[in-house]
């Protein structure tokens, strides 16, 4: 994955030894929001690993913005981490790619809600 030129989700699967295998599966201009359509994206992307025996997926969220972390890229990440997760699909990673490259997403950037200090 590089530099994002459109908004679109990747799926990268990954073998018993976090390998990737030759599989790679794009979604092409998702809602800005999750929707209810993430339960059935994560049955189609269940489907895919039982048939390349795959153990892991990484996921790369790409939009063609900045590197910081959006409140979009936060619900995606957590509604396909909470969907894929009661499919017992396993997700290893999320990556965002951004207009200048790729960045890492930590779990505490989308699994817990942001504090404000008040200060």
């Amino acid at each position: 994955m590089g530099r994002a030129c459109r908004r679109q989700l990747w799926f990268l699967f990954l073998d018993e030894h976090q390998v990737q295998l030759p599989l790679i599966i794009p979604v092409g201009d998702p809602p800005t929001r999750p929707d209810a359509s993430v339960s059935t994206l994560a049955a189609g992307i269940s489907a895919a690993m039982e048939s390349v025996d795959a153990a892991s997926v990484i996921v790369v969220i790409e939009r063609f913005a900045d590197q910081a972390v959006t409140p979009a890229d936060t619900a995606w990440a957590r509604a396909i981490d909470e969907q894929f997760g009661e499919r017992g699909v396993r997700v290893r990673g999320f990556l965002l790619s951004h207009r200048r490259g790729v960045r890492w997403l930590a779990p505490d950037d989308y699994r817990f809600p942001a504090r404000r200090s008040d200060r």
